[in-house]
C-alpha cells in the first residue's frame, strides 16, 4: 500500500498493512534533536505530509514565532516569548472591554489566496505528485485564537456569562475559517485538520454544556464541509478531553490528535475505539521527557493494549519538543515496529 493508502484504510477501519506514521517536532527539537530526527526519517519515514504553502503575506504579523522576543499573529495578538524553539504566550490581549470587539477584531483576510485557481492549481500539482496522504494548510483554532484576542481569563468570563456579544465576535471569526476551510476543500489534499487546545490535566476548561453550545456547531460546520467534498477531518486538542469525544465522533471527526496519557485508556477504548481513529501521542510531560528508553517502550505497549485495533483506527505519532530525548524518540519507533512484527503475523 502506499502511505496514502494506508491513512485512508485506518480512517475506514479496513484493515491496512501497518500502522501508519507521523512525527511532530518544534525547532527546538529540529536543533538538539537534528540525529534522532534524520535517523527517524530514514529508519520510519512519515505518511502525511503538509500541502504547500499559498497563503499571502500578512500586512499585520511581525516578528519570529519561534524566535525569543515578540511576535504579532495575522490578528494583530502579540506573543511573549522567553525561550527560543518554542511558542510563546499572549500576555496583554487585543480586545480587553468585550464592547471594543468590533473595532478590534479583524480576520486576516488578506492572507488568503488572491488567485485562488493558481494556488488550488500548486496544492493539486503536489498531491499528483506524492504517494503521501495530504494535509490541507489552513488550521482553524476558534477557541485559541478567541483566548489570544481576550486572554485567557477574559475568555472563560464571556462563556460563563454566556454573552451575545462574545458568540458575535465568535462568528465573525468562523466566517473567516470558514472560508479558509472551504478553498482547501476544493483542492486535490486527503484531509482537513484544525486545533483547540480544550482540556486541563483533569478535565475540560469549560462545562460540556457551554462547549456544546458555543463550540460544537462549529467543528460541525468544519467537518460537514470537509466530508462535502470527500475529505477526510483530523483535530488536535490537548488535555483531558474525555467527555467530548463522543461528541467529536456524532460530528464527524475523523481522527483526534489528544493527550491520551491524561485519560484512563480504558475508558476512551470504551467510548471511543473502532469509531474514531486515535492519531497518537505519547506523554510529551513525562515519557518524552525521560532519558529511559524503556520508559518510551512500555509506553507504546500501554497504547497497544488498549487502543490497538487489527482494522485501523491508530496512526503512530508522537511531538519531538523542548526537553524530549532522542534515544526515548528511537526506542518508541523500535519498540512500534517489534509490536507490528507480532501483531501482523
Amino acid at each position: 500500500m502506499t502511505s496514502r493508502e494506508l491513512v485512508q484504510r485506518t480512517l475506514r477501519f479496513e484493515s491496512p498493512e501497518r500502522l501508519p506514521r507521523q512525527l511532530w517536532s518544534l525547532p527546538w527539537a529540529q536543533r538538539h534533536l537534528a540525529s534522532a530526527i534524520a535517523e527517524i526519517q530514514s529508519r520510519w519515514p512519515d505518511d502525511i505530509v503538509g500541502a504547500p504553502w499559498v497563503y499571502e503575506p500578512s500586512s499585520v504579523s511581525a516578528g519570529d514565532m519561534y524566535g525569543v522576543g515578540q511576535y504579532v499573529d495575522p490578528w494583530g495578538c502579540t506573543f511573549t516569548n522567553i525561550h527560543w524553539g518554542v511558542i510563546g504566550e499572549v500576555k496583554q490581549p487585543l480586545v480587553t472591554e468585550l464592547n471594543q470587539w468590533r473595532d478590534k477584531v479583524k480576520p486576516p483576510y488578506e492572507t488568503l489566496p488572491k488567485d485562488a485557481n493558481a494556488a488550488r492549481q500548486k496544492v493539486n500539482a503536489f498531491c499528483a505528485a506524492t504517494d503521501k496522504f495530504v494535509f490541507a494548510g489552513c488550521n482553524p483554532r476558534p477557541w485559541e485564537q478567541y483566548q489570544f484576542l481576550r486572554g485567557t481569563e477574559n475568555a472563560l468570563v464571556d462563556v460563563a456569562e454566556d454573552d451575545p456579544e462574545s458568540q458575535a465576535m465568535l462568528q465573525r471569526m468562523q466566517e473567516f475559517y470558514v472560508k479558509d476551510v472551504e478553498f482547501w476543500a476544493s483542492t486535490d489534499v486527503d484531509a482537513i485538520s484544525f486545533m483547540d487546545d480544550w482540556g486541563s490535566q483533569l478535565a475540560l476548561l469549560i462545562s460540556p454544556a457551554a462547549w456544546r453550545k458555543w463550540f460544537k456547531p462549529l467543528y460541525r460546520q468544519y467537518a460537514e464541509i470537509a466530508h462535502r467534498h470527500g475529505k477526510f477531518i483530523f483535530m488536535h486538542s490537548d488535555g483531558y478531553t474525555a467527555e467530548i469525544i463522543p461528541d467529536l465522533i456524532e460530528i464527524g471527526i475523523d481522527a483526534l490528535n489528544t493527550q491520551i496519557f491524561c485519560m484512563d485508556m480504558a475508558e476512551l477504548a470504551a467510548i471511543a475505539k473502532g469509531k474514531i481513529t486515535f492519531w497518537g501521542e505519547i506523554d510529551r510531560q513525562n515519557v518524552m521527557a525521560s532519558t529511559n528508553p524503556e520508559v518510551g517502550r512500555e509506553a507504546v505497549r500501554k497504547v497497544a493494549r488498549h487502543l490497538y485495533d487489527p482494522r485501523g483506527g491508530l496512526i503512530i505519532e508522537f511531538e519531538l519538543s523542548a526537553g524530549s530525548h532522542g534515544a526515548t524518540a528511537l526506542a518508541i519507533y523500535d519498540e512500534w515496529h517489534a509490536f507490528q512484527a507480532t501483531a501482523w503475523r
